[in-house]
């Protein structure tokens, strides 16, 4: 049984109860260990549920909670799940665990006659990018612009020449299996593109030179647009 099959089950159970239930009762309803009991009443915890319980006593829905459900048109949900796989597999570690997270969420609380069709999708999406070097880069480079901190890099030019920059990153832009980060760039003063698959090397700068408060991404974008007539970097 796949994951998400498993907790939309426990989470299914435990809407029918008012009294606890043991791990022990769970994993002899699901045909599964306690041990993936217990790994999957923890994923359900971290993804926000309000479970009550523990180890060894058992579990339940917090007295009161409802989960209301949320109406899709079929072609609807098709589009979240389309989405939420492509982020799955064309972004970084950290948003893939989210989207999971979110699809559990979500299918906890679709129409039952829903649910039928999101166990039967024709639409996939490739993760071999997740495991690449370049989706590593691409959660340091996320922290970073959350973090206000310049990173260093080593890159490789589309010409084979390598060079060393440090950056103050702005956003970072998906082309459909690349993605580009657009930065300022402290050594030509000017905004610069540089893709996440040509860096060879990046680390945060410790100590680093304040930029102007104009220098954004929306300065940017505002920039493209008054030069191509638009703000597609």
């Amino acid at each position: 049984m796949a994951k998400a099959d498993r907790l939309l089950n426990i989470i299914s159970i435990l809407k029918g109860r008012r009294t606890v239930i043991t791990a022990r009762q769970l994993a002899q309803v699901l045909e599964i260990s306690e041990r993936t009991i217990y790994r999957d009443i923890q994923t359900l915890l971290d993804t926000g549920f309000p479970i009550e319980g523990e180890a060894g006593v058992g579990y339940r829905l917090k007295p009161g909670y409802e989960i209301a459900p949320i109406m899709f048109t079929p072609e609807e949900l098709l589009a979240v799940q389309l989405g939420l796989k492509m982020v799955q597999g064309w972004s970084d570690k950290g948003l893939a665990i989210s989207a999971e997270q979110a699809k559990v969420k979500i299918e906890a609380v679709i129409p039952e006659q829903l649910k039928e069709q999101s166990t039967h999708d024709s639409l996939l999406v490739s993760k071999y990018y997740l495991k690449s070097e370049a989706a590593d880069y691409s959660l340091k480079v996320r922290q970073a612009i959350q973090n206000n901190q310049h990173i260093a890099i080593e890159y490789k030019r589309a010409d084979g020449e390598i060079s060393q920059r440090e950056l103050a990153p702005l956003g970072l832009v998906y082309w459909g299996q690349k993605w580009t980060l657009i930065a300022w760039c402290m050594l030509r003063q000017d905004y610069r593109e540089f893709r996440l698959d040509r860096i060879l090397q990046l680390s945060i700068v410790a100590e680093q030179e304040a930029i102007s408060t104009e220098i954004s991404l929306e300065h940017y974008l505002t920039k493209l647009k008054e030069l191509y007539g638009s703000d597609t970097p």
